[in-house]
């Protein structure tokens, strides 16, 4: 599976911004799809992700209400909305995937640099 993620790019605090993550790929189910992020000398942290089946979806506490995650499934597509940006946003954001057969994220896009000026 391969993940290729678009996106990301240089806002003002406030604005919003979109990434998108599309899988490609032979022979694969979706299980799971999501985002992770890691800023400047932190460890990668979990963002959201949306379970391809059901849609249910999770956020990490400091994007709540803020970040929407939504998925395309004809299009094998995951993407993120993020609204009223804050400087501590500013981070690689990576897609990652779960199929069926692993139930884990074991596949990885290959980062989108989002900034977010003050």
């Amino acid at each position: 599976v391969q993940l290729q993620a678009f996106g990301g790019g240089l806002v003002q605090a406030g604005d919003y911004l979109g990434v998108s993550c599309t899988a490609s790929g032979r022979a694969f189910r979706l299980y799971r799809m999501g985002w992770f992020r890691q800023a400047p000398g932190k460890d990668r942290e979990f963002v959201s992700s949306i379970d391809w089946n059901s849609g249910r979806t999770r956020y990490v506490d400091s994007v709540k209400d803020r970040f929407t995650i939504s998925r395309d499934s004809a299009k094998n597509t995951v993407s993120l909305k993020m609204n009223s940006l804050k400087p501590e946003d500013t981070a690689v954001y990576f897609c990652a995937a779960a199929t069926v057969d692993s139930g884990s994220f074991e596949y990885w896009g290959q980062g989108t640099l989002v900034t977010v000026s003050s």
